[in-house]
């Protein structure tokens, strides 16, 4: 479920390679909180990074200042984190609107907690070094674009850089170096118990393919026109094929249903989208033998708990946030470096945003997607058990 960091490369140190450089630890550190919001990969990213900060400073509490959707994820289950609070709405922090008491009541709790030790892995820092200054903390390590409030020891942030190697390296400044690269996701008793039963099916029981075509960015999005053919192919091949998403997916998982059974896929195709809560679906993913999706949370979700995928990403994307390894997980690479409408270069570091939402990922062929597919469906699943 987790790789080890023995392949990393970057500067060798007693206990093993270190992504960037590997600053001194700090003294007396007992309580650390780490700022990360954003979606559900956005947290998955830095999961690597807290748990190179709970070996690192064993003795420590780690809180988690993130988002409701990070407390419904890991507030019943094992993981770094000791704590999760969730972020008040914070320009460049948290969306939401702007509710002053509750600013107020966040900093006097969280001042109050008096940490030792802050982390910043929330993006440049233009917002969120401000924010994270603001807790009093003994010692701050974060990134910093050039016209962000610099930390204790910061790292410069470049956009063009994996994710989660961007928090290990941001880590490592307080003298925490990995223990592992790939984000993984501490399971409970039961989900464990769901993951040895998949590595004991049988190889000839019928497969099971999960679908999310949403992203919520929708040039992230593979046509839903693609997603159909994939299905119906699927299902041609003995495949059952659920499509999974959120209530903002109902529209075009809809779609999708309509067009592959009118081709065909009138059985071994059904719609969960929109009636799986975030409790449910590592349950389901947990039955996978494939997770087929576009650079979305439910991708990175099922990679975190051990699940195969095939994952569709524009290439810039594939930089910041693609899987690592590929025994378990496939991509398809879009190379379009230019908006289809306006001819804008899309690739530039800070050049203003076109307006068209055309996809990024049109390009990237059924056929291509479909042999991940079938690669990874072929390799018995006591192969891939965790």
């Amino acid at each position: 479920m987790t790789a080890s960091a023995g392949g990393a490369a970057g500067h060798r140190t007693p206990g093993g390679p270190v992504i960037g450089r590997l600053g001194p630890p700090f003294p007396g550190v007992r309580q650390i909180a780490m700022l990360r919001g954003g979606g559900l990969g956005d947290l998955l990213y830095a999961m690597p990074a807290a748990e190179s900060l709970a070996s690192a400073y064993p003795n420590a509490e780690i809180t988690l200042l993130g988002t409701p959707m990070h407390l419904a994820l890991l507030g019943a289950r094992p993981s770094p984190f000791h704590r999760i609070e969730v972020l008040p709405p914070w320009p460049g922090v948290r969306a939401g609107a702007a509710d002053p008491a509750a600013v107020a009541d966040f900093f006097d709790r969280m001042v109050a907690c008096r940490f030792d030790l802050t982390v910043q892995v929330h993006g440049g820092g233009r917002n969120s070094n401000p924010f994270l200054l603001t807790l009093g903390a003994a010692h701050t390590v974060g990134a910093a674009t050039e016209d962000a409030v610099p930390l204790e020891r910061t790292l410069p942030f470049v956009y063009y850089q994996h994710e989660v190697l961007r928090a290990l390296e941001v880590v490592a400044l307080a003298g925490a170096p990995p223990i592992q690269l790939e984000p993984g996701l501490r399971l409970t008793e039961e989900e464990l118990t769901l993951h040895r039963r998949r590595g004991q099916r049988a190889t000839d029981s019928t497969p099971k393919v999960l679908v999310h075509p949403g992203a919520t960015d929708p040039r992230r999005r593979w046509p839903w026109e693609s997603f159909a053919a994939l299905a119906v192919q699927l299902v041609k091949e003995g495949a059952e094929v659920v499509l999974i998403g959120d209530q903002s997916d109902i529209e075009l998982a809809g779609q999708i249903l309509y067009r592959a059974r009118s081709a065909g896929a009138t059985t071994g195709l059904s719609d969960l989208t929109g009636q799986t809560s975030l409790a449910d679906l590592i349950p389901l993913l947990l039955q996978a033998s494939v997770v087929v999706a576009n650079d979305s949370g439910p991708r990175h979700l099922a990679a975190a708990v051990g699940i195969p995928t095939v994952g569709i990403y524009w290439c810039g994307n594939l930089v910041n946030s693609g899987p690592l390894s590929r025994n378990h997980h496939r991509v398809q690479i879009s190379w379009t470096t230019h908006c289809s409408v306006c001819r804008q270069d899309v690739t530039k570091v800070g050049a203003q945003r076109c307006e068209h939402d055309d996809s990024r990922v049109s390009s990237v062929e059924l056929d291509a997607v479909l042999a991940d597919a079938r690669a990874l469906l072929s390799i018995p699943p006591s192969r891939l058990a965790a």
